[in-house]
Order: structure tokens, then C-alpha cells, then sequence
């Protein structure tokens, strides 16, 4: 078993953890970089927490103001009773941007992560500089990959023990042993939260009812739209969605880019950070 540490990944790196109130949500946020630098918000997927992106946070603390945020709903957040759909997020999102003052912002988003900020770039356009969608671009799923993922989802939280949570992180990474038990110990943490349990069934059930998951999945006709210039990067073992998929929404995005990187899951930004780190750096900057 793993001892690696989130602080291992933070060492050296000058952060600050603290709460915005958005919109009278308490918002948790992980936060390193100069204030006057361009602005970087890091989203999570479902059931995900700011820890996501403590192999991100410096290196591109270097370049801009960076955020790494608990969702509505997630982490350590506040999790008000509500529909957590895309466009909640995309609310939330847009509250936090506001409180801390964020005029324009890049966006990079881990699934379900990826359909907030794609969603969030159609809904502010003004407000978006650039767009990230790593492994996850607000899709149709196909239902055995949900039913998996609901399945172990509900475990861990509903069980919520190191082996349940242990095995929900799994689904997260092509390598089981980047599982560190440091992760285990925060998400279990976050899952044992009485107000988690009784939250977790109506974020899922925006991925799981066919009527709700519409109002979720964005269209060709709208990525068409989408003014932002755009990373779509995949994964060649994402366990959601093959490669193909990631490239067609590329295709359909006008001003995109492509990535694939090789021998990761649905984290590879935390998997293999130091190539997502070279990809994700030379797009934000333009390179």
C-alpha cells in the first residue's frame, strides 16, 4: 500500500486553503499563484474534491492564479439541497468567480468537471479566455459505464470504509497503486459526511435518469458554437468513453486542440502530471 502524500505534491509550493462564500455557499478552495496573474480554475468530476489537482496546482501556480475548488455539493463545500445539474454548476461557478472579483477565466475540467466548464463557456462566453475538457466532455455515457460507476459511487459512500473508497479511486486511474492512502483517508473523510450520504443520491441521478442526463449532454450543434480556444485531452484507458469520442468533440469544436496520453485513466492529471502538466502549460500559454 501506498504512503505517498498530497503534501509531498505541495511541498515547496506556497498555498492557502480557505472558503469563498458563493452566493451564501461556503466554497472550498486550494489556491496558489500571484493574484495579478491571469486567473485558472480546476474543476473536478463527480464526487471529487479539490485534492484532484495537488500534482497541478505549482506548476501552474508558475503561470496564474490557480484554483482548485470543492464543487457545490462536494468535498468540503456546502451541500445545499438542490437538482446539481450542469448549468447549478455552472452557477456556482459563476458566484465563486464573482466573489473573488474574476472578470475572465481559463477552465479546466476533470469529467464532469469538463461538462461544467464547457457548459459555463456556452452559458458566460465573454468569460472564458481558454477551455480544458480532460476525459469528459458532457456525453451520453453508455449504461453499463454508469451503472458501474453509480454502483461503486453509492458503495463508497453509502459504506463508507478505506476498501469501498479504496475501489471507487481505482475506477479513477489506469495503475491502482497511484491510489495513495493519503487519497483514500481525505475522500473518506469527505464521503463520511452525514450531509454527504444524503446529498450523493441527486448528484447522481443528473448521470443516471435518461430524461435528467439530457439536459446535461451538450450537442454538435452547440460545441459548434463554442467560442473558447479548446483542449479536448483523453486518455487511451479511460474507463468512460473511448478515444474516439473525445475526438469527435474536437472535430466539432472549431478553435481545438487534441491530446491523447498514453497509459492513464479518468485522473490523468494526477496520474501522470508531469506530461499533463507539459500538454496542459503549453496550451494555456499558447505554445
Amino acid at each position: 500500500m501506498s504512503v505517498a502524500s498530497c503534501w509531498q505534491d505541495l511541498r515547496g509550493v506556497a498555498f492557502a486553503q480557505r472558503w469563498v462564500d458563493a452566493d451564501g455557499v461556503a466554497t472550498r478552495v486550494l489556491e496558489a499563484g500571484d493574484r495579478s496573474a491571469p486567473a485558472l480554475v480546476f474543476i473536478h468530476g463527480t464526487g471529487g474534491h479539490a485534492e484532484a489537482y495537488t500534482r497541478n496546482l505549482g506548476p501552474h501556480a508558475a503561470h496564474f492564479h490557480t484554483y482548485s475548488i470543492d464543487m457545490v455539493g462536494h468535498g468540503f463545500s456546502d451541500k445545499p439541497e438542490g437538482s446539481y445539474g450542469f448549468l447549478d454548476y455552472v452557477e456556482h461557478l459563476r458566484a465563486f468567480l464573482d466573489a473573488e472579483g474574476i472578470e475572465r477565466v481559463s477552465i479546466s475540467g476533470e469529467s464532469m468537471g469538463a461538462g461544467i466548464g464547457a457548459w459555463f463557456a456556452l452559458t458566460y462566453p465573454e468569460r472564458v479566455d481558454r477551455l480544458c475538457l480532460n476525459t469528459g466532455a458532457a456525453l451520453y455515457l453508455a449504461p453499463e459505464v454508469i451503472e458501474r460507476f453509480s454502483r461503486l459511487s453509492l458503495d463508497a459512500v453509502r459504506n463508507a470504509t478505506r476498501e469501498s473508497v479504496r475501489k471507487r479511486l481505482e475506477f479513477l486511474v489506469h495503475d491502482p497503486s497511484q491510489v495513495t492512502d493519503d487519497l483514500v483517508e481525505t475522500r473518506l473523510a469527505i464521503y463520511r459526511q452525514p450531509e454527504f450520504g444524503k446529498i450523493m443520491p441527486a448528484i447522481l441521478s443528473r448521470h443516471t435518469d435518461p430524461v435528467t442526463q439530457r439536459t446535461n449532454v451538450i450537442t454538435e450543434e452547440q460545441w459548434r458554437t463554442l467560442k473558447a480556444p479548446t483542449l479536448v485531452l483523453w486518455t487511451t484507458h479511460d474507463p468512460t468513453a473511448p478515444v474516439e469520442a473525445g475526438e469527435q468533440v474536437a472535430e466539432w469544436i472549431p478553435e481545438s486542440r487534441f491530446v491523447v496520453m498514453e497509459d492513464c485513466g479518468h485522473w490523468p492529471q494526477f496520474e501522470d502530471a508531469e506530461t499533463f502538466n507539459r500538454h496542459h502549460l503549453d496550451f494555456l500559454l499558447g505554445r
